[in-house]
């Protein structure tokens, strides 16, 4: 029997994005739909995030165990159970699993519908045996991993982040064709974890961060024993007995590289292909749905977010944008979306994080820059974990204001959201460099990168004489 209803949002997708539109608008009152055609909580929980940084994290704890000695700390032989690996990632997405459930979301007052969703015209969407009429749809579907059309892929023997979590072992040599940050965290998370690494970049790694900072994250990888190969054009690759064999080509000279498994982390590409978009109007490219300032379509009644609307591809983002489109749809707020404060971060040792402009986007929009660096080695706390490799990097104007930073160092996640706070709300370097930071911690290196600022003219010819002249007065 073909269900008709009547709604006043139609959410298609169940990421981080869609979910943080359907709870918002249900719970404002607004009678809504969420249409989910694979598992709830969308890439970030089942295939992206969440276990990425689970199976990080048990790199990482694994690598803790190696570096003991330097602390006076011996453990015995260091054994790594692929089960239980696993079972960690696995573990983790179940737990976080509720929070993104069908019955939350229908407690929360959405109706869930599973199934494909495609348009059947402007406001209506149909999926399974159900029309829904629509007063707004958001379209929330995502991103999947691209695969390049290098020989030998078609046969579908490799993994990509949607199936390399699945695993029931661990590889013995994994071969990671792409160096952005997704190929880049999991060939330090296999390496960590015992496998031998190999990374194979067209460019170079992590072309969208400052180079400088690149550079640490980069030297990280190869004491930690990671083959990184960039500047290569892949030929193509052949499926052996023995795992894979990619053939590439660098400067000139052919090359072969034998793995057991091969993961492909070649970029992300819109899921915008079975939606009948044009059926509601709507304009896209493979890059995703276009979208305005208010991240609405070509047809105003459609909003995309996240990873469809063909920008940033982050988690957090998607919950940005979640926010602008409910303001829009809701309260016919002309809210926009300002993508200029939007941070990022790769979860290697050490950690790379960035917001704002980088030293080279600001010289070519600037004029003049100051550019501020303070080094973790002269930070107490990283002196004491040993945790001394990396910087922090900030770019101002010459009257201090803040136009980016970037920071590479232990916990650089956690310390550029004090960053990405004065960016966003128009602090000067200043009041970074006023902030007082308890001692020791490793957020100190901001205060004395923002203090550094100050430097060339405290410490100036003209301040001494000041200082000498008002001495004379007792």
């Amino acid at each position: 029997m073909t269900e008709k209803l009547d709604v006043d949002i139609c959410v298609i997708g169940a990421g981080s994005g869609g979910l943080s539109v359907a709870a918002g608008a249900s719970q404002m009152g607004a009678k809504t739909v969420l249409i989910e055609k694979h598992k709830m909580g969308g890439d970030c929980l089942n295939t992206g995030c969440v276990p990425s940084k689970a199976l990080l994290a048990a790199g990482h704890a694994a690598e803790a165990v190696r570096h003991g000695p330097i602390f006076g700390i011996q453990a015995s032989d260091l054994q790594i159970d692929s089960s239980k690996v696993y079972g960690h990632v696995h573990n983790t997405i179940a737990s976080i699993e509720p929070n993104d459930s069908i019955e939350r979301f229908e407690g929360l007052g959405v109706q869930v519908i599973q199934g494909e969703a495609r348009f059947a015209g402007r406001n209506r969407v149909v999926v399974g045996d159900s029309t829904i009429t629509a007063r707004r749809v958001v379209v929330a579907t995502g991103s999947r991993a691209f695969v390049p059309p290098i020989p030998g892929l078609e046969d579908g023997l490799y993994h990509t982040n949607e199936t390399i979590f699945e695993a029931e072992k661990l590889p013995e040599h994994l071969i990671v064709i792409g160096g952005g940050p997704i190929g880049i965290e999991m060939a330090q998370a296999h390496r960590h974890l015992g496998a031998d690494v190999t990374v194979l970049e067209l460019f170079s790694i992590m072309p969208k961060d400052d180079p400088e900072l690149v550079d640490v994250v980069r030297s990280q990888l190869e004491k930690d024993g990671i083959t990184i190969i960039e500047g290569i054009k892949v030929n193509n690759v052949e499926h052996r007995p023995s795992g894979i064999q990619v053939n590439i080509e660098r400067d000139g000279q052919n090359q072969t590289i034998d793995g057991s498994d091969l993961l492909i982390a070649a970029g992300r590409i819109a899921n915008v292909d079975g939606l009948d978009l044009e059926k509601a109007g709507v304009k896209y490219t493979p890059k995703g749905i276009e979208v305005d300032a208010r991240l609405r379509s070509s047809n105003k009644k459609i909003f995309a977010i996240g990873d469809v609307a063909g920008g940033f591809q982050f988690t957090h983002v998607a919950g940005y944008h979640a926010g602008v489109v409910i303001k829009n749809a809701l309260f016919r707020l002309p809210a926009k979306a300002d993508h200029r404060t939007v941070p990022w971060v790769t979860y290697t040792t050490p950690e790379l994080a960035q917001v704002g402009l980088t030293e080279a986007e600001a010289r070519k929009t600037h004029d003049e820059i100051r550019i501020l660096r303070w080094p973790f080695h002269e930070n107490d706390r990283a002196q004491a974990e040993r945790q001394i490799d990396g910087l922090i990097k900030a770019i101002t104007t010459p009257k201090g204001r803040i136009l980016g930073c970037g920071i590479v160092g232990p916990s650089a996640g956690e310390l550029i959201q004090t960053w990405v706070l004065a960016l966003s709300q128009g602090l000067k370097i200043g009041a970074m460099a006023q902030m007082i930071a308890p001692y020791p911690t490793l957020g100190e290196v901001s205060k004395r990168a923002a203090g550094s600022f100050y430097t060339p003219s405290l410490f100036s010819d003209r301040t001494r004489k000041i200082v000498r002249f008002l001495s004379k007065f007792g």
